[in-house]
């Protein structure tokens, strides 16, 4: 097994006024050669938006992008003609694929969103782009692995293009569960939201990242109640 730490606090950091954002990977004005991917994950974005605001529309391409509310409400429209509103329990979608045009901006004029912006190497290029949402129940992860992403359009959860599992999960203090490993190669990317957890005997707090891979299975338990992102993706770019 190997793994790899990023503690909250070794995050890039940019704040606009209008958007107050932390980088696990390099993006923008953070550049950090060691810290540009973890496998196909390639951007980790922890941003809050204020009121009223947001991105303006701007293209995409080859990419799988994830957002992911925490709170607040966040309005997506792109030039397919698709226009959703996200909440926290909802997971969004977007394979750029060719080539897309979208818009995130906050859908209240008063309140702030927090929420996470995902990109993900696609193992396919030029695909048609597809947006997608779906809205997950918080009962389905407590104290259990809830999936919310696969490559699969049959399987739980919305799918991209990429041999990628996304799980949720809301820990008891003292719960503890073995994480099984989908495909041979693959890492998974533990993204502590809320809490403190011990992952693969390492101890992780609030907005900790922590990288396993060389595994088939590894040990999470929650050492106080505890939120958790598992991001299973393919550690070979090719």
């Amino acid at each position: 097994m190997q793994t790899l730490l990023h503690t909250a606090n070794s995050r890039g950091h940019a704040n606009h006024g209008w958007l107050n954002s932390y980088h696990t990977f390099s993006f923008a004005g953070y550049n950090n050669p060691q810290r540009v991917h973890f496998g196909v994950l390639r951007v980790l974005n922890d941003d809050i938006v204020a009121g009223g605001m947001g991105f303006g529309t701007h293209p995409h391409d080859n990419m799988e992008i994830i957002s992911i509310p925490l709170s607040g409400t966040l309005e997506h429209k792109d030039n397919a003609g698709n226009h959703g509103i996200i909440r926290h329990g909802d997971v969004q979608v977007m394979s750029a694929g060719t080539g897309i045009a979208h818009s995130e901006k906050n859908h209240s004029q008063t309140e702030e969103v927090k929420f996470l912006q995902i990109w993900v190497f696609p193992n396919k290029r030029n695909v048609q782009p597809r947006y997608d949402q779906q809205t997950f129940e918080a009962a389905d992860r407590r104290n259990k692995f809830q999936q919310v992403l696969s490559p699969n359009p049959d399987d739980a959860g919305v799918w991209i293009h990429q041999d990628a599992w996304f799980h949720l999960a809301d820990f008891d203090a003292g719960f503890g569960a073995e994480y099984q490993v989908k495909k041979p190669g693959n890492g998974v990317y533990v993204f502590v939201l809320e809490g403190d957890a011990t992952v693969a005997g390492q101890s992780l707090h609030r907005r900790d990242g922590f990288g396993v891979w060389d595994t088939a299975s590894f040990s999470v338990k929650g050492d106080s109640n505890t939120r958790l992102l598992l991001m299973e993706v393919p550690m070979d770019l090719r």
